[in-house]
């Protein structure tokens, strides 16, 4: 009897996952870019430039700021004319060097610059401008968000102030503000009370400053917040109104609930936009009264750009913009956390 042995081949073992790490980067980027390649070539231009544009001049902003640069010793090299008609040079015996934290330490001893003014203006100006922006666009939002004729024509006209121009709008509002000439002035003086010089005050100005950036602002909340009260469900609503909620009971516990995730988003980006509001400052008040108005970008635009140019300041005051901006950004999120929201 013949018989035939089968012997079965010994099963494959099956790849386990790799859980310790090991030497996958490479590979899973190899595979991704294999797999979406498309995807990388579309987004390989959008890299580039942001690189070049943002990621590069940021570099070189930090560098600067722990070197004392400025107009005077930004040259490598210093040429005078002969009488001949030709050109000497020889090393410029001012180069600028590395200082390391100096910049930083005299700015915020005082010694350099106004920082802590500029700051205090600062936090007003934005805690004042994004409160009013949120405040009188949810304000605006709801009043559009109902039926009534109209409605369409409201809603263009409130969005004008957004679509026209910033430097127009403040060199309106600071003819409006113009203690001899200005329309506000003039109202107060018909109605019996004495015109105010807007700019010869700090806190005047300030207010002037403050009531055009509001003026701008306003509309983007308003759109924002007008979406967001569009997508909340109606019927919340009408099972309120059957349980005899009153209106206001209906704004605190379904309004503002259900345009938490919009109003996160516009208060953020809305504060990082104020804090570095250039042109109402620089249009509307010009830093008047000496100086006094002044926010820290525009205090970092007049060290770059005004008198001796101090560029290492001026990079100082940017990184510190930045290192500002990105702490108070980190503690919102972290917020926004805690109270259950993602962000």
């Amino acid at each position: 009897m013949s018989t035939t042995d089968v012997t079965a081949a010994p099963a494959r073992p099956e790849p386990q996952p790799d859980r310790g790490g090991g030497d996958r980067g490479p590979g899973r980027l190899r595979a991704s870019f294999d797999k979406h390649w498309y995807a990388w070539a579309m987004v390989l231009p959008t890299v580039v430039v942001l690189g070049a544009l943002v990621l590069a001049p940021l570099v070189q902003g930090i560098y600067q700021s722990f070197t004392d640069l400025n107009e005077g010793n930004q040259r490598d090299t210093i040429c005078t004319k002969t009488l001949g008609g030709g050109t000497e040079c020889e090393p410029n015996p001012d180069k600028a060097k590395f200082v390391g934290l100096k910049n930083y330490t005299d700015v915020l001893t005082g010694e350099r610059g106004r920082f802590w003014m500029q700051f205090t203006n600062t936090i007003v100006w934005t805690i004042a401008c994004v409160f009013f922006h949120f405040t009188i666009g949810l304000g605006l939002a709801v009043m559009l968000n109902r039926n009534f004729r109209g409605r369409s024509l409201y809603r263009v006209l409130l969005i004008v102030p957004w679509a026209v121009p910033a430097f127009v709008s403040a060199f309106a509002w600071k003819f409006l503000f113009n203690p001899k000439f200005g329309l506000i002035n003039s109202t107060l003086e018909h109605l019996g009370m004495n015109g105010v010089e807007w700019f010869n005050h700090r806190w005047t100005a300030m207010f002037a400053a403050i009531v055009t950036n509001v003026w701008l602002g306003v509309p983007f909340m308003m759109v924002a917040l007008l979406g967001g009260l569009q997508s909340i469900n109606q019927d919340l609503y009408e099972a309120a109104s059957i349980d005899g909620a009153s209106p206001w009971q209906r704004f605190r516990n379904i309004t503002l609930p259900g345009l938490r995730p919009v109003s996160s988003t516009v208060i953020l980006l809305g504060t990082i936009w104020t804090f570095n509001m250039f042109p109402i400052i620089y249009f509307v008040t010009g830093g008047q009264p000496a100086g006094e108005t002044e926010i820290l970008v525009t205090g970092a635009f007049r060290a770059a750009f005004e008198g001796v140019r101090n560029y290492s300041l001026a990079a100082t005051y940017g990184v510190m913009i930045l290192s500002l901006l990105m702490v108070y950004a980190s503690f919102y999120r972290r917020a926004l956390r805690k109270q259950g929201e993602v962000f």
